[in-house]
């Protein structure tokens, strides 16, 4: 219970008193993430306190140790002095956390290039998701990091993905909504008028009969941001089960499209193309990575769906 004396304190402030064997910096990013609530609601670190507030902090498992060395395949397309670049599969987690101790793009960068241990997160400065495939840059010297960390920040990083989502979009556009941590489901992200910056930037590429193919930038990088965007306009990504919905057919589709649709095994989600500028060089680098199997060919099932039945009206 927060003492009466510390009305008027910041909540960060009185949480070093309550839970002294934390830091204060470890305590905020337990507020930021959930693991600390005020009587039973989520708060900021700068909130300040009345006193006889009840304060439950739930401690979360430790993280493993992700400075282990392992044989993980990678296909590195692009590597040199300052920066590796992955084409990063299907399956493969970035780097270690509680459900993913080891086998990651982590544990084998680290068996790649030994001396990636002095850099934050292995040189890691962007992620995929577990199931969502393509290019992501990883920094190998200090100097190389900070450059890379600056460029995200100031958005010249250039990242676009394939997306495939239910509906059909007429044009493309932007979505322009703040990102944070459901307010139930701490696994999940959602629109929230208090969360993150997150900006979307999206192009049909291709319409079929109940879905669309797109093109889409990311001007900010927050986790799960592209799914959760596009969710949020009610075009969830085909095979998404974390935002997707119930499966979507139009209709009269064939038993052999609807098995496609329900066999597909990940959201539909390619990181195509990244672009850069080369922290020792300076000049602009871009790189491409083929549009993987599975969704290639849930891309040609649309297109038998949709030509076969615009042959049929015609």
């Amino acid at each position: 219970m927060v003492p009466f004396e510390r009305s008027g304190d910041r909540l960060d402030q009185v949480l070093v008193e309550l839970f002294p064997d934390y830091s204060r910096s470890r305590l905020q990013t337990w507020v930021k993430s959930g693991e600390i609530t005020v009587d039973g609601a989520l708060r900021k670190p700068r909130d300040k306190m009345l006193g006889g507030e009840t304060v439950r902090l739930v401690v979360p498992e430790p993280e493993p140790d992700p400075m282990q060395a392992q044989p993980v395949p990678l296909n590195i397309v692009y590597e040199d002095d300052a920066l590796l670049v992955i084409d990063k599969p299907i399956g493969l987690v970035v780097h270690p956390a509680a459900g993913n101790p080891d086998g990651t793009l982590m544990n084998g960068l680290l068996h790649h290039a030994p001396e990636l241990a002095a850099v934050p997160r292995a040189g890691i400065v962007h992620r995929l998701d577990k199931d969502t495939s393509g290019l992501l840059v990883v920094a190998r010297t200090l100097a190389a990091h900070k450059n890379l960390v600056e460029q995200l920040q100031e958005r010249t990083v250039s990242r676009e993905y394939l997306a495939v989502v239910n509906g059909t979009l007429v044009a493309g556009g932007t979505v322009d909504e703040p990102i944070d941590r459901h307010p139930v489901d701490r696994k999940r992200m959602a629109v929230r008028h208090n969360g993150r910056e997150a900006i979307t930037h999206f192009r049909v590429d291709e319409r079929f009969r109940a879905h669309t193919a797109l093109r889409v930038k990311l001007e900010t990088g927050r986790t799960h941001q592209i799914r959760v965007h596009m969710a949020h306009l009610k075009h969830p990504l085909v095979g998404d089960p974390v935002y997707g919905g119930r499966l979507r057919t139009p209709p009269d589709s064939s038993p052999e499209f609807i098995e496609a649709l329900r066999r597909f095994p990940r959201q539909a989600l390619h990181a195509v193309a990244l672009g850069l500028v080369h922290p020792l060089t300076g000049e602009e680098c871009r790189w491409e990575s083929p549009i993987p199997d599975d969704i290639q060919a849930l891309l040609a099932a649309m297109r038998v769906d949709r030509d076969t039945h615009e042959t049929s009206a015609s």
